[in-house]
């Protein structure tokens, strides 16, 4: 069963035809439970891809299926997670993690009355990305990989269906991004939910995902896809590996064509 189905979908940024075409005849599905990354040439639409699937921004032509249904706005069923943690500096890590049930219905109906069991969620998962005894910590007093930790589990503590990561990991240092790949593997495991991963890295798309998208240069359209046939739970030494290697540089094969073509 598909989860995410877009159909032709095209964006043009601005009211006319001089506007931006970020997306020309779109077309992409994402099963239930699966775990895809998108990559492809800078400023392909990646990231307005995303924006199209959540409902931030109505597509100008195509249809975007979610959950069955048809995308009419924003999405309540999503988590996201960007490059930028975007805490709240005077927030306390616990109390960023808590914020979407303060927004999302039904949890926000049912915080004050529920607020012990919600509480001890967000704790849990704090435990499962390593932030256990930060709970009480400001913004500024984390790394920026424990800051990202935090963004992530304020991505799941809703329970979301769908999952879209935008180039999360981007701003870290390899070990810190590497770290965070396992973290991110252990909570998918965890809670199974259908994720859609932007990134620039393919090594982190190939260790990650179960399907890789290749999107053209702008305007975007899914040109390749290259399925991952590598077991759960991963080990980062998996990416260096034939299989990995080999997959990775199919990968950047298909990027430098589009880049090719795009010129």
């Amino acid at each position: 069963m598909n989860f995410v189905d877009l159909d032709r979908v095209s964006l043009r940024y601005g009211e006319d035809s001089d506007g931006t075409l970020a997306l020309h005849s779109a077309t992409l599905n994402v099963r239930a439970g699966e775990f895809v990354a998108v990559v492809g040439p800078s400023g392909c639409g990646k990231s307005t891809l995303m924006k199209v699937v959540t409902g931030l921004w109505a597509p100008t032509a195509g249809t975007v299926m979610v959950s069955g249904k048809k995308v009419a706005g924003p999405l309540s069923i999503v988590g996201m997670a960007f490059q930028n943690p975007t805490l709240l500096p005077w927030r306390k890590t616990l109390d960023n993690v808590m914020l979407p049930l303060e927004i999302v219905q039904p949890h926000c109906a049912r915080l004050r009355s529920n607020r012990a069991a919600y509480l001890a969620k967000a704790r849990d998962l704090l435990a499962l990305v390593g932030l256990k005894g930060f709970e009480d910590h400001f913004p500024w007093q984390l790394s920026g990989g424990m800051q990202q930790r935090a963004s992530l589990c304020r991505a799941l503590i809703h329970d979301p269906s769908l999952l879209m990561l935008d180039e999360p990991f981007a701003a870290l240092d390899t070990f810190t991004r590497e770290e965070l790949w396992l973290t991110l593997q252990d909570a998918f495991i965890a809670r199974r939910p259908t994720v859609v991963l932007v990134t620039h890295d393919l090594r982190e798309a190939v260790f990650l995902a179960d399907r890789v998208l290749v999107m053209s240069a702008r305007p975007g359209r899914i040109i390749a896809e290259r399925a991952v046939d590598l077991p759960r739970p991963r080990q980062l030494d998996i990416t260096y590996e034939p299989y990995s290697v080999a997959l990775v540089h199919a990968l950047r094969e298909h990027i430098s064509a589009a880049r090719t073509t795009a010129a």
